[in-house]
């Protein structure tokens, strides 16, 4: 697809993805798209909308106009809708749940899959999110699908809320993720599972630190191999 190095990094919510794509993405020196912001960033514009979540036509015409873009700023990756800061807004958990259903509808993911290739940019490119290595970008450099207990995932995302100061308990918070688990399973289009070619990396029992070190080793290979 180009002679640009990609890194993808694939896996259901709360395994890290975003963490390790954007040390990953600093320390090279290269892009980050979440793609998982850009569909996020979606669903909130259809709420704000009005836009109903079975009016195809109407997400369509939405995502192909969605006034988005990224902003660097320190070891984030800010989302900006429209020229706003929406990186909690497209974080709630009713965003949540609204993106992934709004996923699940082939006509969405296709107008946004060539906005999301033209993210390939010099020097490189490390991409996360559930169809990176699988349609996206099927010809990256590394493929890597991470995964996660949904127990630890749901701690994890738990104590997000809190930081946000969103009330919530573990028992819901590991539902909606198992629920949401089985929509992107079977959803008829990229459904999320590993590429053929992925390196599967579990990061339930490791800490960042950990995971980062398999990570930087498997890129470096990979590099020396292309």
């Amino acid at each position: 697809m180009s002679r640009i190095p990609v890194v993808t990094l694939d896996g259901p919510g709360g395994v890290g993805k975003g963490t390790l794509g954007r040390l990953l993405a600093q320390d090279m020196g290269w892009h980050l798209l979440d793609s998982g912001a850009i569909y996020r960033a979606l669903a909130l514009a259809a709420e704000r909308a009005g836009i109903q979540r079975d009016d195809e036509a109407g997400l369509v015409r939405l995502a192909l106009d969605l006034p988005l873009s990224f902003r660097g700023d320190g070891e984030q990756t800010r989302v900006l809708l429209d020229h706003e800061l929406v990186d909690e807004a497209i974080r709630t958990p009713q965003i949540s749940a609204l993106t992934s259903q709004i996923a699940a509808i082939p006509e969405v993911r296709t107008a946004l899959l060539q906005r999301q290739r033209d993210f390939i940019q010099d020097p490189g490119l490390v991409a996360d999110g559930r169809d990176m290595g699988t349609v996206v970008f099927p010809k990256a450099t590394l493929k890597v699908f991470l995964t996660a207990s949904a127990e630890e995932r749901g701690k994890r995302r738990l104590n997000q809320l809190m930081e946000q100061g969103i009330s919530a308990n573990l028992a819901s918070v590991v539902a909606e993720i198992a629920e949401r688990d089985a929509r992107d399973q079977q959803r008829s289009v990229a459904p999320l599972r590993p590429a053929a070619d992925a390196h599967i990396l579990d990061t339930s029992a490791q800490t960042v630190v950990e995971t980062y070190r398999v990570l930087q080793a498997w890129v470096q290979t990979a590099l020396r191999e292309n």
